[in-house]
């Protein structure tokens, strides 16, 4: 009976220790550990990959794993098979996904100053670990090859793991500056040369040139089908579900079983398929169900039990307590300081020879010593290999990696707060905006209505086609209240049953459409972001995605909409109410699009010769100014034939628009009001424009002499039918005679008079009209307060 027992528990036993069994044991572990960590943390302002590489770290021999009744339970050696595959599965799927996200065109406008920075702090790395080897080969008392260890510690030294680069950027939100874009470039450029060393390092011992010409070839070869089948693939997935919101599971399944293959077949040649994967990504077709449900389907499993897995088995590995013994140490120590050295050296200098700022260049170089991810890849395969005989070399190597980025990580997280007046939000003033610089613009849509204009007013705002712009496209969806009832869940009707991904209903799919018809006509991908609340907190997702993505202006659609008789008709209230708030605490410039019939083919007309006929309307103002600003460029449009009109009182005729530059003297000192510093902004702002645009013939410019309101109204009236779009300032002119009197009643006072004028059912228009406000930092100021 005895002996009974004895065999069933030693069958429980053996069925607890199951390497499956075992390993999901210690990934939820993990999991659980990084997210009451990240709950703990991350008001502290730590991202949110450090925080899992330390729940990994606490899990491990390091941390809680130092209990024998622990260790016992979670660390098996007969798992690292497992944890090698499970590590191969999430490192595709996590670069299929940063490909999927990547700015490439960005990285191609970028590829000089990003090569210069991983080129520089990767070969500054290779020479300090080439002076190291020697050291670290004696003092770890290992056996084999000394070329097989440099090539590890250049590896190691070299990498800057882009994921970690990645995550942390996003976390930080500058992500989407000029600096977090550059060192997550300069990341996977490093990257791209420690898979390369890798690749030396896993095929050392097949000499035959030959062969490796080979198989380079059929690298390049499996990852172009992959490619083009992706291409095609998803085109006619596209097609076939026209009328569907997303992709069903089984079309993902397929598109994700491909990738898997390819990387398997890569892996089996002896190929890392880091950098496949992300190209696969980045290559992968944007526009489209495909990429956009790939996009819904994989961020939300990657970011909360992919990552913290990922990053936090890479600290799991990691046993500080064998650097207790004193050359242990001593080869760490050397190890750490060889990594920041050769970082800060490397990307300082390249940073020096790019003419970028040295505290930028700084914070650029502490990004590319993030490190966990080639760099584990490469120990791994040393170990598996026996290419180096030294269990001491492997543990002070996987722990120089993790405490390397366990301290940086932080030291990180504390400049980017430290240094918010580089890398922060800048606010941009289009009355002083170069038209030749990046445009980020976010519309905002409630439902289709709207969104073709939008689109067009977007295309038309492009510019030169080798400016940078980058549109988002925000669907706005009211989240309903609560309803009452006693019904269980399973006695609901089905459409009572839904989820985020639901809300919006068809709308979903004429917006989707409406994008992708544009984004093939056009060639401009645009972001879609949808934001599901009330309508009293919307406001708040609107302000909040703005400055998550530097957007330099928010586009809101007016609260009304045209009938077919092409009357404005009222739409929600919360919808004004949002565009009300906005208006107070957005972080950039406003602006309101009444929508008339402008559509995308009528702003941009693709192969088309039609032209269209856009107005700005000049009072003068820091909102008007800032329209001017704005439209600059739409007049760069061959398809676009802009005007500006200025209206000026009857006392001003005769006079030339530009500055009137008064003679200055020391003995003298005026009081200047601050309408005449209006007036000399409004004139310097004009005369720059008129000397930069009108004079060459890319835009006209009219001036209208009018006494007061009335007679603006006149002139406004009777250029109702010669526009297809008026640009036209909120506020700012103060209480001017020219807009005095023009309505007996404001009805929408966001719009400003002249908005609101044009808005009104007594203005017949048959043009859209685009109402500017600039930013406003009082209002911002007073929010914060508020908060406060």
């Amino acid at each position: 009976m005895a002996s009974t027992d004895q065999q069933g528990a030693g069958s429980c036993n053996q069925e607890l220790v199951n390497p499956i069994i075992s390993m999901g044991l210690q990934y939820s572990g993990i999991l659980l550990t990084s997210h009451i960590l990240q709950i703990l943390l991350k008001p502290l302002g730590q991202a949110s990959a450090i925080v899992q590489i330390l729940a990994g770290f606490l899990m491990g021999p390091s941390g809680f794993s130092r209990i024998h009744a622990v260790e016992n339970f979670f660390i098996h050696s007969y798992n690292s098979g497992y944890y090698e595959f499970m590590a191969l599965i999430f490192r595709t799927i996590i670069m299929f996904l940063i490909g999927l996200e990547m700015d490439f065109p960005y990285l191609m406008r970028n590829i000089r100053p990003a090569s210069i920075i991983a080129c520089g702090s990767s070969l500054a790395c290779t020479f300090f670990a080439t002076a190291v080897t020697f050291l670290v080969f004696q003092e770890t008392d290992s056996q084999g090859s000394s070329f097989m260890m440099a090539l590890m510690i250049i590896i190691t030294l070299a990498n800057a793991a882009s994921p970690i680069v990645v995550r942390v950027a996003a976390d930080l939100k500058f992500g989407t500056s000029e600096t977090g874009r550059l060192a997550i470039s300069s990341s996977l450029i490093a990257d791209a040369y420690s898979v390369f060393l890798l690749f030396i390092l896993s095929e050392w011992n097949s000499t035959s040139v030959a062969k490796w010409i080979f198989f380079l070839f059929l690298y390049f070869i499996i990852v172009g089908v992959v490619i083009v089948i992706n291409m095609y693939l998803a085109n006619w997935l596209n097609r076939r579900n026209r009328n569907k919101k997303y992709l069903g599971n089984t079309e993902i399944f397929v598109l994700v079983a491909i990738l898997y293959i390819a990387a398997m077949a890569l892996e089996q040649l002896g190929f890392s398929s880091i950098i496949a994967s992300f190209l696969i990504g980045s290559m992968f077709p944007r526009g489209g169900k495909a990429a956009r449900t790939l996009l819904i389907k994989l961020t939300y499993p990657i970011h909360n039990f992919i990552f913290p897995i990922y990053f936090g088995n890479h600290g799991f590995r990691a046993n500080v307590t064998k650097l207790k013994n004193l050359r242990n140490f001593m080869v760490f120590s050397i190890l750490i300081l060889s990594s920041i050295g050769g970082k800060i050296v490397g990307t300082l200098a390249a940073c020096f020879h790019l003419k970028i700022p040295y505290r930028e260049g700084v914070l650029l170089a502490f990004m590319m010593n993030l490190k966990g991810h080639v760099d584990m890849l490469a120990l791994t395969i040393g170990l598996m290999n026996d290419l180096v005989l030294s269990q001491n070399f492997y543990d002070v190597m996987i722990a120089t990696i993790i405490v390397n980025t366990l301290i940086w990580g932080p030291i990180v997280a504390y400049m980017v707060r430290r240094e918010s007046d580089m890398i922060g939000y800048r606010q941009i003033y289009f009355e002083s905006h170069n038209p030749d610089t990046e445009l980020r613009i976010l519309a905002c849509v409630h439902s289709p209505r709207p969104v073709a204009t939008m689109l067009g007013l977007v295309a038309a705002s492009r510019g030169p086609r080798e400016v940078p712009l980058t549109p988002y496209l925000m669907h706005l969806v009211e989240l309903p209240g609560k309803k009452k009832t006693n019904l269980m869940y399973n006695q609901r009707e089905e459409d009572e049953l839904s989820d985020e991904d639901d809300y919006g209903g068809n709308d979903v799919v004429e917006i989707n459409d409406a994008v992708d018809i544009f984004t093939s006509e056009t060639g401009l991908l645009v972001h879609q972001i949808k934001a599901v609340s009330p309508f009293s907190r919307m406001h708040a997702d609107v302000c909040n995605t703005a400055e998550d993505i530097r957007a330099s202006i928010i586009i809101l659609p007016f609260h009304k909409h045209q009938r077919i008789d092409g009357k404005l008709e009222n739409g929600k209230q919360g919808i004004r109410t949002t565009n009300q708030k906005v208006l107070r605490h957005a972080p950039c410039s406003v602006a309101i699009l009444i929508d008339q019939g402008l559509t995308a083919g009528s702003l941009n007309p693709s192969g088309s010769d039609s032209l269209q006929y856009i107005a700005i309307l000049f009072f003068g103002g820091p909102d008007d100014r800032e329209a001017l600003g704005f439209s600059k460029r739409l007049g760069m449009d061959h398809h676009i034939n802009l005007t500006i009109i200025r209206f000026l009182p009857s006392s001003s005729r005769g006079k030339i628009a530009g500055i009137n530059i008064a003679q200055k003297t020391d003995d003298v000192l005026m009081e200047i009001s601050n309408d005449e510093v209006e007036k000399e902004a409004d004139s310097a702002v004009l005369a720059d424009f008129h000397s930069r645009y009108v004079v060459t013939g890319q835009v006209g410019y009219v001036e209208k002499v009018v006494e007061n309101g009335a007679e603006t109204a006149s002139a406004l009236r009777d250029m109702a039918e010669m526009y297809s779009l008026f640009i036209v300032g909120k506020d700012g002119r103060g209480h001017s005679i020219l807009t005095t009197g023009m309505s007996d009643w404001e009805e929408c006072p966001e719009l400003g008079k002249v908005g609101d004028f044009l808005a009104s059912p007594e203005f017949d228009i048959s043009g859209s009209v685009l109402v500017v406000q600039q930013y406003r930092p009082s209002k911002n100021d007073e929010d914060d307060d508020d908060k406060q």
